[in-house]
């Protein structure tokens, strides 16, 4: 379990900060940049969580909590060793995204246009989740370019835009009011 009794420790003073390692990197390196936008991202999905009700809510819930799970994972390098207690995305995490997906998306009319942000406070606050998950996404592909990561650590990335696009179009009673993109509306 973690505990923190002080908050500020000037060890990060000089530019760099600890992985869950032990290891020391700069705080601009790619690792630290995905960890961040993993943490905006959950902290956009908190925003919207203060308008979700009943099992938006628990989906947005269990999220938020993986993420938490998915930046231990990024903070932990990986080194080859196998069979560590180290936390890591498992694939279960990135399939139960998936089965809420499926069952969100049932009831929704296929697209037939994009889709703009907006609609209900939900939907518009999911919508920049998403966004901020797509960012999370891109800093987690930079990374896994350039550094061995877990696998699944990308996949769930992935599905979460995914997850955060269909409950937004969910939010919109069910896709019904959902603001369609009409291209050269305004030429």
């Amino acid at each position: 379990m973690v505990r923190l009794d002080r908050i500020y420790t000037k060890a990060g003073d000089s530019g760099q900060t600890g992985l869950s390692d032990g290891s020391r990197v700069s705080k601009a390196s790619l690792r630290i940049t995905a960890i961040g936008a993993v943490d905006e991202a959950n902290s956009a999905i908190g925003v919207a969580r203060l308008q979700a009700h009943g099992h938006f809510d628990v989906m947005l819930a269990r999220i938020q909590n993986d993420m938490f799970d998915l930046g231990a994972d990024l903070s932990a390098p990986e080194d080859g060793r196998k069979g560590e207690s180290r936390l890591r995305i498992a694939p279960v995490q990135v399939e139960r995204l998936e089965r809420e997906i499926d069952t969100m998306n049932e009831n929704l009319s296929p697209l037939t246009s994009f889709v703009l942000p907006g609609g209900t406070p939900l939907s518009a606050h999911l919508h920049l989740a998403r966004a901020i998950a797509r960012r999370a996404e891109a800093a987690i592909a930079a990374l896994a370019a350039q550094e061995d990561i877990n696998p699944a650590a990308l996949h769930y990335a992935n599905r979460l835009s995914d997850h955060l696009f269909v409950m937004a179009r969910a939010a919109n009673d069910g896709g019904k009011g959902d603001v369609l993109w009409v291209p050269g509306k305004n030429r």
